[in-house]
């Protein structure tokens, strides 16, 4: 049984730990203190639990009345497929439910996860800054 939850207080090193197993840290910072920053950050937090272990997340940064961006959504790969990703997503919508937008860019590899879920693709996503490690 998995339970969703809206956490406040997750450790960087969980966090860490749940990039790692769900193949998206190739993707993501490695430091505990940016992982903590970026877990600070966030709005909202929600996590997926099965038999309290972490095995997925999605973490958010809201205005709370238009536009709400998924900046991570992760769940471990020994769940994937169970449906986890798109409960987060719910979940995460409804905790912001005065928001009119919600949106995301996926890594590459995860674009079929999104069109098999339903969700409607934007064509005009644009990366404005980046900078290196």
């Amino acid at each position: 049984m998995i339970t969703y939850a809206q956490e406040e207080r997750l450790r960087a090193q969980d966090f860490a730990e749940l990039l790692r197993a769900s193949g998206l840290a190739e993707r993501r910072p490695t430091e505990l203190a940016r992982l903590d920053a970026m877990l600070r950050g966030a709005q909202i937090v929600v996590t997926a639990r099965a038999g309290g272990q972490l095995v997925g997340l999605a973490r958010s940064i809201t205005d709370w009345a238009y536009c709400l961006y998924c900046s991570d959504l992760c769940v471990v790969r020994s769940h994937q497929g169970q449906g986890i990703g798109k409960a987060l997503l719910d979940h995460t919508a409804q905790a912001a439910p005065q928001v009119r937008t919600c949106l995301l860019l996926s890594a590459p590899d995860a674009e079929g996860f999104y069109d098999h879920a339903g969700y409607a693709r934007h064509a005009g996503a644009f990366v404005f800054a980046r900078r290196a490690e």
